[in-house]
């Protein structure tokens, strides 16, 4: 009996797999994982987006795996090129919470995680992808994995039991 391989997203990164391969993140506090697959050709992209805009990006080259607001177009094509058709597409969401209490002094700056979740489902919606499920917020960080095969992600938060999507 092989071993299903798992594919392991970093913070900042993304990567793109095809069945019967699974993808996983660890470590969403504020973070989203976002997860864009064509279910039909079994196809799957998840990225770990740290922060909403690439315009807080320091120095000249932007990760684009980093900001939500690059991030899920970049995924899109990344999904579309390992067969995933376009008009297909759909997706889901785990991460975004709010992992410290601040006092009102630090403002919106310190909400990251849902601004996060924010970002992503604005450029999700613009780029016609329904997000057909998703777990955010709260004050748990998540570990996330996604089975293309099945169109589940399983979700894990600290103390908790898996859930499925």
């Amino acid at each position: 009996m092989s071993t299903i391989q798992t594919v392991k997203v970093g913070i900042a990164e993304m990567e793109v797999v095809a069945a019967p391969a699974v993808i996983r993140t660890c470590g969403l506090g504020s973070c989203v994982g976002v997860v864009i697959y064509d279910s039909g050709k079994a196809v799957a992209g998840m990225a770990h987006v740290m922060l909403p805009h690439s315009s807080m990006a320091r120095g000249g080259v932007v990760n684009a795996a980093k900001y939500a607001d690059t991030a899920v177009e970049a995924l899109c094509k990344l999904v579309i090129a390992a067969g995933g058709r376009k008009g297909m597409l759909k997706a889901k969401l785990a991460g975004g919470a709010q992992m410290f209490s601040f006092s009102s002094a630090g403002g919106d700056m310190m909400h990251i995680g849902a601004r996060n979740v924010e970002e992503v489902k604005r450029q999700l919606e613009r780029l016609h992808v329904p997000v057909v499920a998703e777990d955010v917020g709260g004050h748990s960080g998540r570990t996330i994995e996604f089975n293309p095969q099945t169109g589940v992600l399983s979700i894990r938060k600290a103390s908790q039991e898996i859930k499925e999507i």
